[in-house]
């Protein structure tokens, strides 16, 4: 039987019960997840029902249990499930693991006199059989006579059945008597609380099992097996109706965990204009998009949550697609299509091309808006059948929206920002998986008759732009490939410098100067792991060094808005020292740190978290970096704004008065603070460029500067270095290594010809490299898992290799990153050298910018 067989309402329910964060998955076994047979003795489960229910509990955040009339010893044996299926026996009395099964001494006399009355019943009835269990007794009528059964019944509903502290279940052709509360409402209550279950579903064929249903509410899912009157919400036929409901439950739950189909990471692309970013699968799915910004709450999150997550998504529409998705893949999702032969980006802008045989998908974001809105367009050309499915989720699809069509487009009803889909001429069907609408079409094409798709966030105007799209589409390259046309790019990789430079760019807000460090949040360092960080904010460390590397291409303007943004942040603080590691891309702080447990995260990689608790940490390496771009800024401009020095001068008695502090360090480690070495490398560079900038720009310098840069440097020459490790450590308190420590040399702490420093770098090249990659650090953080390596400390090890005289070094992992990119040219945070593939949020701005360098580094 297929899960088509089931009824359309019922796979639309477990559906939604597969994406719940925590799953008990119950069931009844006589008549449920066994059939019905004369002798009770031989009632074997159906055995795809014995494989689904195992398969449920294997999986994560999920329980399964079977709550039976039976004893416990007796469902042991028959259903020969595992320990990993929790079994409850005798309506709930008897648990297999974590209760207490003894009788108090009353209860056990009183249990021994009704076995004593049940069996004289018993005895004078043929074919009445007694069931005895620790608590109680049961007596099956199923084999007697139907006269003989009545009279049995009878006998023991005017007899045992009335005494004091006797408690009694009756179900189809049985009767039960215990000396303790038996209900199966009870026992699923009592499991839910055990697992801590945030929705459980129930199956159940008999009477006893009313009471199970009686407890569902909210989420919950229950199923009648079997004629009869039910407070079940869903009804289905028999034991083989169960199997078959299991198995598809199964599936769902298991795509729902471990993410149904999860494009690789780094053939994710990024649209982008001035404000906004918005990612893209290689079939041209959006698959990431956040509104009114960035950093904000998802309104397509299907790149961490599937497609019930949120999806727009644009295909040719095969054979496979000739019925509503909905109807033929009740999990949402679009049923499988060719695969694109290329996509790309129009070369200097963000503009991005999916090309099928007789399909072109032209995507962008438009530029000139106003800042609370944000516009997709999606053009689409050729001369063949598309398939379109909308599915918009806001609110990392927590709120429930309503989709209207209209003549020119679609309104998004039930979200906070208004919303349309402009789409004029397009016929829309729309279907619902009971929380949730979905609108589907199918868009014939025809040559030189484009059909252009707007999505409008932040208005409820569905009437024509009075720009036509082609003059906006070349508005919005035209923005790209000017800036770009600017840029001195180096002769070294100048295609993947190029898109590396538009890519920073994308990254930076121009309405605040805050710049991202990444697109994305959540995507994971381990496939299946949780070290899953929000990076859609604006670090101070990551926004300089972002902005410097423009400076370095010939773009200042990015550069000067960000030292701005930071000087609107200054002014709300009591003092620089006091400066935090991020803030929001409005310069305000971060929200508390919190979990979206509706998602399952990219390929089943849990938590999905948005804001970061690194907002909280102290890391004093941020006020280097902040100097170091002051500096190639006024190198570029040829002088120093008076904010900006004033800037330096804040920074520098930041580092005045707390170098000295143990830190949490660049990587956030959520550990205690150590004494880290890259940390007092920056406060040594904040003090070593003020100096420096004053010396150029004929600026007053504290007299302290000097002395406290070279007390700075002697403490990391004495406390860092350790010549057991021959290398520079992570920090002062241990031996172990990490590749930030590089920058002992390329900060020009020490010089590159000291022995001291290609001691480091060999040693950091021995522990840390892997083939195409090199590691933060080998050390337990106090985060289960691993991660893989970040592209930054292997851009850090190239120019390391630079000035060591190790070029051949430098280039051969130069072009070993080069080869990581995806087909768009975009590097995530990470790369694993063993399974080969990306990791990490993306595109992400260290990678770039360490591309960058290197490119620079090597051209010279």
């Amino acid at each position: 039987m297929t899960a088509e067989a089931l009824p359309a309402e019922l796979r639309r329910a477990l559906v939604q019960l597969a994406r719940t964060p925590r799953l008990l998955v119950a069931s009844d076994y006589d008549g449920t997840f066994a059939p019905i047979v004369p002798d009770p003795a031989q009632a074997r489960p159906v055995p795809e029902s014995v494989h689904a229910l195992r398969s449920l509990a294997a999986l994560p955040a999920t329980t399964a249990a079977l709550i039976s009339g039976r004893a416990l010893r007796d469902l042991a044996t028959l259903s020969r499930l595992p320990a990993e299926v929790h079994l409850v026996g005798s309506h709930g009395s008897e648990f297999d693991i974590g209760f207490v099964h003894q009788l108090e001494p009353e209860a056990a006399r009183l249990r021994a006199e009704l076995q004593r009355e049940l069996e004289e019943i018993s005895a004078q009835a043929a074919g009445v059989t007694l069931e005895p269990k620790p608590a109680g007794v049961a007596v099956h009528l199923r084999r007697a006579e139907a006269g003989t059964a009545q009279r049995a019944l009878e006998a023991v509903r005017s007899g045992p059945a009335t005494w004091q502290g006797i408690h009694v279940t009756e179900g189809k052709a049985v009767i039960e008597l215990s000396v303790i509360a038996t209900d199966k409402g009870n026992a699923l209550d009592t499991l839910r609380h055990q697992v801590g279950a945030s929705a459980a579903v129930y199956f159940g064929d008999d009477t006893t099992d009313e009471r199970a249903f009686a407890r569902l509410q909210g989420p919950d899912v229950g199923i009648k097996v079997g004629e009869g009157d039910t407070g079940a919400q869903y009804r289905i036929s028999d034991a083989t109706d169960v199997a078959t409901a299991l198995a598809f439950l199964l599936e769902e739950r298991r795509a729902w965990l471990y993410g149904q189909q999860s494009p690789p990471i780094e053939r994710l692309t990024m649209l982008a204009n001035e404000r906004t970013v918005a990612l893209l699968t290689p079939d041209a799915r959006l698959t990431w998009m956040c509104h009114p910004g960035p950093d904000s709450a998802a309104v397509f999150a299907d790149l961490l949550g599937g497609p019930g997550a949120g999806h727009f998504s644009v295909r040719p529409h095969s054979l496979a697609g000739r019925r509503a998705a909905g109807a033929a893949n009740p999990a949402g999702g679009a049923p499988r299509s060719p695969l694109p032969l290329g996509q790309r980006y129009v070369p200097g802008t963000m503009t991005v091309e999916t090309r099928w045989s007789r399909l072109l998908v032209t995507d962008y974001l438009e530029h000139g808006l106003p800042g609370h809105r944000t516009q997709l367009v999606r053009v689409l050309t050729g001369s063949t059948a598309v398939a379109v499915e909308f599915a918009p989720r806001p609110e990392f699809g927590q709120v429930p929206v309503r989709l209207v069509p209209e003549a020119e487009g679609l309104r998004i009803l039930g979200t906070a920002e208004p919303m349309v889909l402009r789409s004029p001429g397009v016929r829309w069907e729309v279907t619902s998986d009971g929380v949730n609408e979905t609108a589907h079409a199918v868009v014939e094409l025809s040559e030189g008759h484009p059909v252009v798709l707007e999505l409008r966030c932040g208005t409820d105007d569905l009437t024509a732009a009075t720009t036509p799209e082609e003059d906006r589409r070349a508005g919005a390259d035209r923005y790209w490939s000017d800036w770009l046309s600017k840029l001195k790019l180096p002769g070294f990789e100048r295609d993947l410098v190029a898109r590396s430079a538009l890519t920073l760019r994308g990254l930076c807000d121009s309405d605040t100067g805050g710049i991202m460090a990444a697109a994305t949040t959540s995507l994971p360092e381990e496939i299946g792991g949780v070290r899953n960080w929000d990076y859609r904010y604006c670090w101070v460390r990551d926004g300089s060094m972002t902005a410097q590397a423009l400076v370095t291409l010939g773009s200042t303007a990015e550069a000067e808005a960000f030292l701005d943004w930071l000087h609107r942040v200054l002014d709300t603080l009591p003092g620089p020292e006091r400066l935090h590691p991020l803030y929001t891309l409005q310069g305000t702080g971060l929200g508390p740190e919190a979990v979206i447990d509706g998602l399952p995260g990219y390929a089943g990689s849990r938590p999905v978290r948005v804001g970061n608790l690194a907002d909280q940490q102290v890391q004093l390496d941020v006020f280097g970096p902040v100097v170091e771009l002051v500096a190639h800024l006024a190198e570029a401009t040829g002088r120093i704004r008076d904010r900006d020095w004033e800037l330096v001068e804040g920074m520098a008695a930041a580092v005045s008065r707390r170098w000295s502090e143990p830190d949490h360090g660049i990587w956030e480690e959520r550990d205690k603070p150590r004494h880290h070495v890259y940390s007092k490398v920056m406060c040594w560079v904040t003090l070593d460029r003020a100096v420096k900038l004053a010396e150029i720009y004929d600026r007053s310098a504290d007299p302290s500067w000097v002395p406290l840069r070279d007390r700075i440097a002697k403490d990391v020459l004495d406390n860092g270095w350790s010549p057991e490790a021959q290398s520079f450590t992570t920090a002062y308190d241990g031996l172990d290594l990490d590749a930030a420590s590089l920058h002992v040399g390329l900060s020009g702490l020490i010089d590159p010809t000291d022995e001291r420093f290609a001691a480091t770098v060999t040693a950091i090249e021995s522990e840390l490299r892997s083939g195409s990659t090199v590691y933060r650090y080998r050390r337990d953080d106090g985060l289960p898992g691993d991660e893989g390596g970040f592209h930054l400390c292997a851009a850090w090890l190239i120019e390391a290799y630079l000035l060591t005289g190790r070029r051949t070094e430098a280039g051969e992992l130069f072009q070993q990153i080069v080869d990581t990119a995806g087909p768009t040219g975009l590097l995530s945070e990470e790369y694993d050298p063993i399974a080969e593939r990306s990791l990490g949020n993306h595109p992400q701005a260290y990678s770039h910018l360490g591309l960058i360098r290197c490119a620079q580094l090597l051209a010279r």
